[in-house]
């Protein structure tokens, strides 16, 4: 594989692009060149700066670090100014929370180095703070297709032939579900490497990503459906519903409740866990 360009959208995360760019200067470099470019959008907090900082950590690797400032709001216009960006053919998509584990980004690039299309992610390991966020992420991390599938939440990437699959992104409130439906089952590869994907923190903000998440398969199913022939999100059933609930109670009432709030309204557009 001729290289790998990371790209990471950003609004307003100062206190997380430092760490998140400072886990990729210390990843386990792979056997191709990389670049990294931070496409924020709309940022009005220190996040360019902080991102700056790492600039010396990451060409001590021999990676250029781009950023590229938006003034208008939309993580679809920002994937689109960094895919304007790249120079390097297959592609790493990665949230500004999300903290890679040392030896992930050299796995990836080793599952997407092949000529057929393909799309991979890491072990998805949820950080929750607080008891109800903890609660709802020791749940949701136990559905079938959180713990067995390939997610890609906050990270996934794609080589070449893969990306080659669609254009420029389209508003969609999930860019994730759009990226990773367009790839069946046996495309999707699973890296054994973890990373961290922070679950939001408390009962309003879980309930407003779930209704954000729930909206976004929605807005795929309806202009996409073609897109449904690669869904293998089986329902969770009651018989799953209840072996859950037995094995934590609490948790599962959690997780419960907030799937039965996020019935009373649809949320629209995208918004952050925080």
């Amino acid at each position: 594989m001729d290289g790998i360009s990371i790209i990471i959208p950003a609004s307003n995360e100062a206190g997380h692009i430092g760490p998140c760019l400072a886990a990729l200067a210390e990843a386990e470099a792979p056997d191709c060149a990389v670049e990294v470019i931070l496409s924020a959008n709309a940022c009005r907090d220190a996040t360019v700066d902080e991102a700056a900082a790492l600039r010396p950590a990451l060409a001590a690797r021999g990676w250029r670090l781009a950023i590229i400032e938006r003034p208008e709001p939309g993580k679809p216009g920002a994937l689109n100014a960094g895919d304007g960006e790249a120079r390097l053919p297959a592609r790493l998509y990665l949230d500004a929370d999300v903290r890679l584990s040392p030896g992930l980004l050299a796995e990836i690039a080793e599952l997407i180095d092949r000529p057929e299309p393909a799309y991979a992610s890491g072990r998805l390991v949820m950080t929750a703070e607080g008891a109800v966020s903890r609660a709802y992420a020791r749940t949701w991390a136990r559905v079938p297709f959180m713990a067995a599938g390939v997610p890609g939440a906050g990270l996934f990437a794609v080589n070449a032939a893969g990306r080659a699959r669609w254009g420029a992104w389209p508003e969609v409130i999930s860019d994730d579900t759009f990226a990773r439906l367009h790839f069946s089952p046996a495309e999707r590869h699973a890296a054994a490497a973890p990373y961290h994907w922070p679950v939001a923190p408390g009962w309003r903000a879980l309930v407003r990503v779930r209704r954000r998440q729930d909206s976004g398969v929605r807005e795929i199913a309806a202009r996409y459906p073609a897109l449904l022939a690669n869904d293998d999100k089986a329902p969770l059933g009651l018989a799953g519903a209840l072996r859950l609930a037995l094995r934590d109670p609490a948790s599962m009432a959690v997780y419960a409740g907030v799937a039965l709030a996020t019935r009373t309204r649809r949320a629209r557009g995208w918004s952050r866990a925080r």
